[in-house]
């Protein structure tokens, strides 16, 4: 699969993604749906959310770093952007339970940090 084709389809899907959360939002009553709506929501904030990121960083890394250099790190791009969704996720989880206070937003943002360390440790 050459960049072009990957971004290309990072691009749909998370314009899907975002089409599926505007769908949730309009149509699913979070009063009614109970675990199913949340569960949906939280799925496609996720993809969403993910793909901007890894989108981000690959546009980021592209004009830092050159057209080889952002091809080679995809791979990282990748991990890097789903890690960011999970702290965007868990602070939107800890908010739907009215715990979110800035000490545990901080413990998140750390837990994906030591996550991404022992991954650049591993490389």
């Amino acid at each position: 699969m050459t960049f072009r084709a990957y971004i290309w389809g990072i691009r749909l899907v998370t314009l899907f993604s975002l089409a599926a959360l505007s769908a949730v939002i309009f149509f699913v009553d979070p009063q009614n749906s109970a675990l199913l709506g949340l569960v949906l929501f939280y799925l496609a904030a996720f993809f969403l959310v993910s793909g901007m990121f890894n989108l981000l960083l690959l546009f980021l890394r592209r004009k830092l770093l050159g057209e080889a250099a952002a091809a080679e790190s995809v791979g990282l791009s990748f991990r890097q952007g789903i890690l960011l969704a999970v702290i965007i996720l868990g602070f939107l989880i800890l908010q739907g339970f009215r715990v979110l206070v800035w000490w545990d937003a901080l413990l998140v943002a750390v837990g994906v940090f030591l996550i991404e360390l022992y991954f650049l440790s591993r490389e």
